[in-house]
């Protein structure tokens, strides 16, 4: 039986048709490209306003300059929007390539690399954006047991850039999440029992 083009399995699975999958295939490809892109800018903005940050505060005629360096968290953070950056820019060009040639054999090898590379960059990212925001809530608030000071109170502006550099990779791990999704779909859908999706649009 079918309806709109949607045949239904015995199971109630729904099975897409030829040019049903196509325009699937075009709409999930659109999504990843744009999603790839945000990425890629919004981990270069990231590790630029991060890396760039610096602040210098005078105490008893004595000179001391804030910067990212200082805490290993945030060098952290910056190597590694770098490198979801750097990684989102290849993807990007793989699927401009995709889009533009068309149809391109889209293997299991290939697509067990794309959603491995993915899932990694998710789990960098939550690393490293989970140890910024420690270091930034003992910057922000101190530790009074501990005696450490509270640093944003002498380096307000070194603190706020890095607060923006952390909600930008806060967006770059939300997205990254959801492309790792699409990445799933992709992979785990050559393993179904459509034998069209096997050789579907490429990526």
């Amino acid at each position: 039986m079918s309806y709109l083009g949607v045949g239904v399995s015995p199971g109630n699975v729904p099975v897409y048709h030829g040019s049903d999958l196509k325009v699937v295939d075009r709409r999930v490809r659109l999504a990843e490209l744009i999603l790839r892109t945000v990425i890629c800018g919004l981990a270069l903005l990231a590790a630029v306003l991060v890396a760039t940050d610096t602040q210098v505060k005078e105490i008893f005629t004595i000179q001391k300059k804030a910067k990212f360096t200082d805490m290993k968290s945030l060098v952290f953070l910056v190597v590694v929007n770098g490198i979801a950056a750097a990684y989102s820019f290849v993807q990007i060009l793989r699927c401009v390539v995709s889009m533009v040639r068309g149809s391109l054999l889209f293997n299991k090898p290939l697509a067990w690399l794309i959603f491995s590379g993915d899932q990694l960059m998710t789990y960098m990212t939550v690393a490293a954006i989970g140890a910024a925001a420690q270091s930034a809530v003992f910057a922000k608030f101190g530790e009074p047991e501990l005696q450490w000071m509270k640093i944003c109170d002498m380096y307000g502006k070194f603190c706020n850039q890095v607060g923006e550099g952390i909600a930008s990779s806060v967006f770059v791990c939300a997205s990254m999440v959801i492309v790792s999704g699409i990445s799933a779909f992709s992979l785990f859908r050559l393993y179904g029992g459509n034998k069209g999706s096997k050789t579907s649009a490429g990526w």
